[in-house]
């Protein structure tokens, strides 16, 4: 857990040192579908979303 952490905070520094705040919604609509993602792999909630798109 602690890894993920210090990697969730090196791209934080990342963004703020280098100004690349324009990012911010790119890595956050990833991180958005990859957990819709996850989420459809293998549960009961997977037909409803398939009907969204």
């Amino acid at each position: 857990m602690a890894g993920k952490l210090r990697v969730l905070s090196e791209l934080f520094s990342f963004l703020k040192y280098n100004k690349k705040w324009w990012l911010t919604p790119i890595i956050g609509f990833l991180l958005l579908l990859s957990g819709l993602i996850l989420l459809t792999e293998s549960s009961a909630v997977a037909p409803f979303i398939y009907s969204l798109f």
